[in-house]
């Protein structure tokens, strides 16, 4: 198994998308994008900055936890 640290994602092809929820007006939003190895996230006002790179297993675990509220504040 690779571990999430060592992933090296190919983005020359990756396609970013925007929350449906965005209303492009600036706010705090992010991009996602499926890659070669798990998924990308990047922020959608300073994307030529960085990702971060997350497996598939991972990005499902958070997002059925933020769906709860568990990382409500």
């Amino acid at each position: 198994m690779t571990e999430p640290w060592t992933m090296m994602p190919d983005l020359t092809r990756a396609t970013w998308r925007k929350s449906t929820r965005s209303n492009g007006a600036g706010g705090n939003c992010v991009e996602v994008a499926d890659l070669d190895v798990g998924i990308g996230i990047r922020d959608s006002k300073a994307p030529d900055t960085g990702h971060l790179t997350f497996t598939t297993r991972v990005w499902v675990t958070f997002l059925a936890q933020a769906k709860t509220g568990r990382h409500d504040r």
